[in-house]
Formats: C-alpha cells, sequence, structure tokens
C-alpha cells in the first residue's frame, strides 16, 4: 500500500513538472480583477466626457461622440489618450499581480511556455489591431468596439493552449459579446465595458478562489 502511495505521488509530481514545463500557469487572479476595474473606469470616463448614460439611443450616442469636445480636448485625443492609459495600467497590474504569484511560488516569469503563450496571444491581437485600423479609417466607427472583443477573444483562445484552461471560456463570452455588438454597433461600448470590464472582474475572482 505504502509503495502504491508513493508511485501516485511521482506520478503527480511527473504530471506537475510536465504541466510547468508545457504551460504558463503562474497568471494571477487578481491581475484579471484590476484588468476589468481599469476597464470599468476607462469606460465610465468616456460616459463623463460626452455627458451621456449607458444604454443611451446609439444614434444620438455616435451623434454627440462625432460633434461634442469638452475640456478642451476633441473626442479623437480623448478616445486615444483613455484607451491608452487603459491599456498600460491593465498590462502593469497584469505584470505586477502575475510576478508576484510567480515569486510567491518559486516560479520564474519568463520561460519558454510565456514565450509560447504571449506569441500565440499577439497574432489575433496584431491582425485584430490593424483591422480595427482600417474599420476607422473606413468611417466605420460602429464596428471598433465590437471587433475589439471578436479578436481578443480570439487571442485568448487561440494562447489557451499554453496556459490555464480557463482562459478559453473567457475568450468563448468575449467573441460572443464582439458577435452581438456586431448586430447591435450602437451599443458597443457598454458590451465592451461588460466584457472587458465585468467579464475581466467574474473571471478574476473565480481564478483566484479556484487557484489562489
Amino acid at each position: 500500500m505504502r509503495n502504491h502511495n508513493e508511485h501516485l505521488e511521482t506520478l503527480t509530481e511527473i504530471r506537475s513538472m510536465m504541466e510547468r514545463s508545457s504551460r504558463f500557469i503562474s497568471l494571477s487572479g487578481l491581475s484579471g480583477v484590476a484588468a476589468g476595474i481599469i476597464a470599468l473606469l476607462g469606460a465610465a470616463m468616456v460616459y463623463v466626457y460626452l455627458g451621456l448614460r449607458p444604454f443611451s439611443n446609439y444614434r444620438i450616442f455616435y451623434t454627440e461622440v462625432l460633434d461634442k469636445g469638452k475640456w478642451g480636448i476633441g473626442y479623437e485625443a480623448f478616445f486615444l489618450m483613455d484607451a491608452f492609459l487603459v491599456l498600460v495600467l491593465a498590462l502593469a497590474a497584469g505584470i505586477y499581480f502575475t510576478s508576484r504569484k510567480a515569486k510567491q511560488k518559486g516560479q520564474k516569469v519568463w520561460d519558454k511556455s510565456a514565450l509560447r503563450m504571449l506569441s500565440n496571444l499577439s497574432i489575433p491581437l496584431v491582425v485584430g489591431g490593424i483591422f480595427c485600423l482600417v474599420l476607422y479609417r473606413e468611417g466605420q466607427i460602429l464596428l471598433v468596439a465590437p471587433a475589439t472583443l471578436v479578436f481578443y477573444g480570439l487571442a485568448l483562445v487561440n494562447g489557451s493552449k499554453y496556459t490555464l484552461n480557463d482562459i478559453r471560456y473567457l475568450g468563448l463570452f468575449e467573441i460572443g459579446l464582439g458577435i452581438i455588438g456586431l448586430f447591435f454597433p450602437g451599443y458597443g461600448l457598454e458590451l465592451w465595458a461588460i466584457g472587458f470590464g465585468l467579464l475581466h472582474i467574474i473571471y478574476g475572482l473565480v481564478m483566484y478562489r479556484k487557484y489562489e
């Protein structure tokens, strides 16, 4: 019986070592929570800038976007600054919490599994970024927010092979929200806030409870 238990422990350890070598498992659920909060704050700033409430009539919403300037800042400059701040702060939070978790577990933050995950994430993200720029250039502003959700979801599904499987489900939800937004483009910002904000917070809390 003792030998049997020892064999089971050995197999469990081997499996754990293989998982650590092939998958990036240092992702922290707290990074998802932080990213979600930052995204919601970014969306809130857009509503404050426009002077509108969520789920306003989308025709009025985008008319206001094109016509209104506030605080001496045009809407294009404001949206770019807002998006840049959300991206930088979310990345900083992700790096901080992930590095902290890896340090606590005695794991490396940057290794081959992390690089594989990032490379698989980056392909849909780069393609999606170019696609969104083309949409913007062609005046298809209504489709930009849904497109970001779709390509971000594709990136998560693609990168899930090299990290926690749970990320795949988050990616599928993001894709679903993006597709809904393509049919109801006037509510792209609301769906964006749900996808990048609320879903990240829910996902982060679930991951923190499950793994940390």
